[in-house]
């Protein structure tokens, strides 16, 4: 016969909205079944976390939605055919296109910040527009830097205090000039540029302090300290070699949360600039592009769009990042920003696509057993003789912990219910 390492966990539905809600029956289970080995234990842990549902879009095709970024009660759109559009997403399921500006130039808009009365437009043709959407239904341009030349691509825009921070792809530029870009734009009808520096293929972008954050797809993070954007300097970096595929980032305290494609989510400890440490990380398998972080969670896109558009992974501790739950459609995710449990995804061709986050709504059976052997995860609702173990899923993961989520543990009719994995 056989032995098999086992582990039990309970969920109780009085425990539903309290954390932690799971409690362990390991020793239990062990002892009443007899089967203490000398064999590695598979061990099981839970947790309630978020779930990512569907509300509202507003159909942008054939103008592709690129970018999005929320203030109040608007959507303000990045449009690659279209230019700015401006949404009301008060009732996210009834979204309105209220204003927004273009002109008859070809307008391929990648990126959007917003700051005070003024939306802030990345554009290839354009350059740096200054739109002022003080009133959303007429918006109207006072400004623009043009000096980014017709076939750099713009890449990210970050706009705090005086300063408008351009990460440009150096395609189309002169010999020599450089890819992070600064623009005094305190004057919005005569922004001038004041500052710049590296070279890069650059696609995150963050400033914080007195420092901006630029990944470079092929070497990772950089750190410039931009105290004085008149002259940049490079005061750390983080490589992330040999992956080369650095895309989204975000940066929240001491942490830089960066989408490293198929290596997956990287957690950077950047409080120290001039070493910049990775302390976490979390791989789901797909290929991480924008990331995007709002309290315990980062919100985390599959650029490949496959079975799952956006994983959430909470980094409440960055040293042991876990997946809490997800959306798991079919679905392009270019830009992506959260706003008060909501989250709003530039979906190319798909438009606008408006997501909320309920708290507490998933439930989620972490295991942690060994890797590239068969793992049995079964359910129970009680204890008594005989158990009526009934199999979830029988699967075979190359890598560890693996999640399962169950959706009947929050909406079955069950005033209990048991889990337990065994391998043989």
């Amino acid at each position: 016969m056989k032995t098999m390492p086992l582990e039990l966990f309970s969920r109780s539905r009085d425990s539903v909205g309290h954390s932690p809600m799971c409690v362990s029956l390991a020793s239990l289970g062990l002892l009443t079944l007899g089967m203490l080995t000398g064999l590695a234990q598979p061990r099981l842990d839970a947790k309630l976390g978020p779930e990512v549902v569907y509300r509202g879009n507003w159909p942008s095709s054939p103008n592709y939605a690129y970018d999005v970024k929320i203030a109040g009660s608007y959507a303000y759109v990045a449009l690659l055919h279209g230019g700015l559009a401006v949404i009301d997403v008060s009732d996210p399921t009834h979204c309105v296109r209220v204003g927004g500006y273009a002109d008859s130039r070809n307008y391929y808009a990648h990126n959007v910040a917003i700051a005070g009365n003024y939306a802030y437009v990345l554009d290839v043709d354009n350059g740096l527009e200054v739109i002022d959407v003080s009133n959303p239904t007429n918006c109207a341009l006072v400004g623009r830097y043009a000096g980014i030349y017709s076939t750099a691509y713009g890449q990210n825009v970050v706009v705090t205090g005086r300063y408008a921070y351009l990460a440009l792809w150096p395609d189309g530029l002169p010999e020599n000039t450089t890819t992070l870009q600064i623009i005094d734009v305190s004057n919005p009808t005569n922004c001038l540029f004041v500052g710049c520096y590296g070279k890069w293929l650059p696609y995150g972008l963050a400033v914080d302090g007195h420092y901006a954050y630029v990944t470079d797809s092929a070497t990772g993070l950089h750190v410039i300290d931009v105290s004085d954007p008149t002259n940049c300097v490079q005061v750390g970096v983080w490589t992330n070699a040999p992956s080369g595929q650095a895309r989204g980032l975000a940066v929240v305290g001491n942490y830089a949360y960066l989408g490293d494609g198929n290596a997956g989510l990287r957690v950077i400890d950047v409080s120290n600039p001039t070493n910049c440490v990775q302390v976490g990380s979390y791989n789901n398998g797909h290929f991480i592009g924008a990331v995007t972080v709002s309290g315990n969670y980062a919100f985390v896109s599959d650029i490949n769009a496959g079975e799952t558009a956006i994983d959430v992974i909470d980094v409440s501790n960055p040293t042991n990042c876990v997946h809490v739950g997800g959306y798991f459609k079919n679905l392009s995710v270019i830009g992506m920003t959260v706003s008060e449990n909501r989250i709003y995804v530039a979906s190319y061709d798909a438009g606008l696509q408006v997501l909320d986050c309920l708290p507490n709504a998933q439930f989620t059976v972490q295991v942690n057993a060994l890797t590239n052997v068969p793992l049995a995860l079964e359910s129970a609702t009680n204890l008594t003789d005989p158990v009526q173990w009934t199999p979830i899923l029988t699967t075979n993961v190359a890598t560890m912990p693996f999640n399962f989520v169950d959706p009947d543990a929050m909406t079955g009719n069950h005033p209990q219910k048991f889990y337990r994995v065994h391998q043989p």
